[in-house]
């Protein structure tokens, strides 16, 4: 009996620390606070544009208002044509691998777009085809041009004119940026202005109106190919089907 009567006074004991314990975690359990969702910023249009995978330098509001402004200038309201869009589902096909062959960034398919996309013809200076090669660039680069055939408009051969041309700048300046400047106003040209300005960062150059303004140009028409119904262009089927989007 009197070892039934310690058991029982034990038990008795041990009943309402079981239940303070159990309060106790209770408690704790519901005072946790929930995992927080982090919400993501949305990336600014300037952080996601680029040419060849080399970026423009954020923060930099002049660099911003000029890029704003020639992306207006793409926009369909402006120059209200399909034509660029045609185009690059006819040229894109052979030009993509040919620039991959010679590891060439595809965004400089955009040149081609740029210099002939809009209008064809020979420039004032003699510059002609999808390249617009100068005669004496296009002799130097492998193709023939003479009274009787000119290979700056045959697609295939200058293209892989222009990548040998493309990869030769390349090996001095080492950005993809200053070669499609130089592609513009000349490798010695731009070579020049790199050693009197010493800089070698194209955005901050002082450079002529439209070597300062051809990058931009191309980052513009690389938008307006990719994402033509935000520029206001309804996007062709041909080019639907090419881009697989």
């Amino acid at each position: 009996m009197a070892a039934l009567f310690m058991m029982a006074k034990v038990f008795a004991y041990q009943m309402p620390l079981a239940q303070k314990s159990l309060l106790k975690e209770e408690k704790l359990s519901t005072t946790i606070p929930p995992t927080e969702t982090r919400i993501e910023e949305p990336v600014s249009l300037m952080a996601q544009l680029n040419f060849a995978k080399e970026t423009l330098p954020l923060g930099d509001k002049r660099v911003e208002r000029k890029m704003k402004k020639i992306l207006a200038a793409h926009s369909y309201d402006n120059l209200q044509t399909h034509r660029l869009h045609r185009r690059a589902a006819e040229w894109f096909p052979i030009i993509e691998p040919i620039l991959a062959a010679y590891g060439i960034p595809n965004d400089f398919k955009y040149v081609a777009l740029v210099e002939s996309g809009m209008q064809g013809g020979v420039s004032p200076k003699g510059a002609a085809g999808i390249w617009q090669f100068m005669p004496g660039t296009a002799r130097m680069y492998g193709l023939k041009v003479n009274g009787g055939t000119d290979e700056r408009y045959n697609l295939r051969k200058s293209t892989i004119a222009a990548c040998k041309y493309i990869k030769e700048m390349y090996k001095g300046l080492e950005s993809w940026t200053l070669v499609a400047a130089a592609y513009n106003v000349g490798d010695g040209r731009l070579r020049k202005q790199i050693n009197n300005q010493n800089q070698d960062n194209y955005y901050k150059m002082k450079l002529n109106r439209e070597t300062g303004g051809y990058v931009y140009k191309l980052i513009s028409m690389k938008q307006i190919m990719e994402h033509p119904v935000r520029y206001g262009y309804n996007k062709p089927k041909q080019l639907l089907a090419y881009n697989a989007e």
